[in-house]
């Protein structure tokens, strides 16, 4: 007798697909929450579970960085489009990067949140040591392409996809078959992530209910202040910054934040703007009507050089450590830190963690303690969550006004406001 559950009982995998992905891992979420708290440090039995996913995840992230990017430059045949492209994408990256230092500052300003924090919470760190501008530039050259593939350097890899889709423009008739050989297995590549997609709802309640097992709540409460402010400044941001600049350009805000929810809740669960990288991409084409083109191309890229959560969370830290550590900062201060935080998220690994590496090097560029990143580490995870949330919405909102500009937004599929993420059909 066949133990196929949906050949038994053809409705249940329909009614399960029928229900909207996001509904779903917001189940999931709230679901492991309650675990978490209830069982306590239990709750971490699940975690393999979320480690699972994850892995799947990952997985994905490099043939799908790599593969999506060389259709996406094989696509724009155009170099001039491709030029104007890549301008708008860097352009307003950079653009809502420094944006989002800013209301990080001004946040860490006004809610003064080092007051009776003392000296004695912090404990001497040595955390890794930052590198320079230069080193950041030269290690984006892979010496070795495989080697970077293997070992997951997404950056490398961009760079060699890139190379590669321009060398197969340039080839004529020779790379059609090639370019060609590409979009099929890029076709092959979205259906292998829809089924890792699939999955996701079960992974993020696993990785929910071992996050708040082994924090639990009162990991929150030393340093509520510091969550208060990156957490408001991330929805701050997003609604104001992104919203507006929608809306600027002729779209419903809402029916994008509707149309990216899923990406979202998957950033918020896994802290990883790669990781999340997968379902971005899904969600930009099948619910924002962004061009295979455009997606391609600007997704893989601002998975990896935005970073305004992080440049966000960044801000809000520096000032912390500074009233913390009783140091006053000057106006030149303030622009060092929109500055160097600014070049810093573009070389931020989007996975979880990476931010403190480079708060180190925020913090260092205007004389405050290292040993304000110890503060910070006890609760980067909980930080993480919002900054990296804040990362993965940018990345859409960049694609979708980028699509928007060269005539690559389906508007039908845009203002339907469908949610089909999350259907392996």
């Amino acid at each position: 007798m066949s133990t196929d559950v949906s050949h038994r009982n053809p409705g249940l995998l329909g009614r399960w697909n029928a229900i909207p992905l996001w509904q779903k891992i917001l189940a999931g979420l709230v679901l492991g929450l309650i675990v978490g708290l209830v069982f306590g440090p239990a709750a971490a039995a699940l975690k393999p579970i979320g480690s699972a996913f994850i892995a799947g995840i990952k997985m994905l992230i490099v043939p799908l960085v790599f593969v999506s990017l060389v259709c996406g430059v094989t696509s724009m045949r155009d170099p001039a489009k491709m030029g104007r492209v890549g301008v708008k994408t860097i352009a307003l990256y950079l653009v809502t990067t420094a944006v989002a230092i800013a209301i990080g500052l001004a946040l860490g300003t006004v809610l003064n949140m080092g007051a009776g924090v003392g000296m004695e919470s912090a404990k001497a760190v040595a955390p890794k040591a930052a590198p320079s501008i230069a080193d950041m530039l030269l290690a984006l050259i892979p010496t070795n392409p495989i080697e970077a593939m293997s070992t997951g350097n997404v950056l490398q890899v961009i760079v060699f996809a890139i190379l590669l889709g321009l060398a197969i423009n340039m080839s004529g008739k020779a790379g059609e078959t090639v370019r060609n050989g590409f979009d099929s297995l890029a076709e092959v590549i979205y259906k292998l992530t829809a089924i890792v997609i699939w999955f996701a709802p079960f992974g993020v309640f696993a990785l929910m209910a071992w996050t708040a097992g082994t924090y639990g709540l009162d990991l929150l409460l030393p340093l509520a202040m510091v969550i208060v402010a990156v957490y408001v400044g991330c929805i701050l941001h997003a609604f104001f910054i992104y919203g507006g600049a929608l809306w600027a350009a002729g779209l419903n805000p809402f029916l994008f934040f509707k149309g990216i929810a899923e990406a979202a809740a998957v950033a918020f669960t896994t802290t990883s703007s790669s990781g999340t990288l997968p379902v971005s991409m899904t969600c930009a084409r099948k619910n924002l009507g962004v061009s295979d083109s455009v997606s391609g191309f600007v997704l893989p890229l601002g998975a990896t050089v935005n970073m305004d959560g992080t440049a966000l969370y960044q801000g809000v830290c520096a000032l912390f450590v500074a009233q913390v550590f009783g140091v006053h900062l000057s106006g030149g201060d303030y622009v060092t830190i929109i500055l160097t935080a600014t070049l810093a998220s573009i070389g931020t690994a989007g996975v979880p963690g990476a931010g403190l590496i480079m708060l180190s090097l925020v913090l260092t560029s205007v004389g405050l303690p290292l040993e304000g990143v110890a503060i910070i580490a006890g609760i980067d995870r909980i930080l993480d969550m919002a900054r990296t949330t804040l990362n993965v919405v940018g990345d859409s909102m960049v694609a979708t006004l980028v699509a928007k500009s060269e005539g690559e937004l389906d508007l039908g599929v845009y203002n339907s406001g469908r949610d089909v993420v999350g259907e392996i059909g």
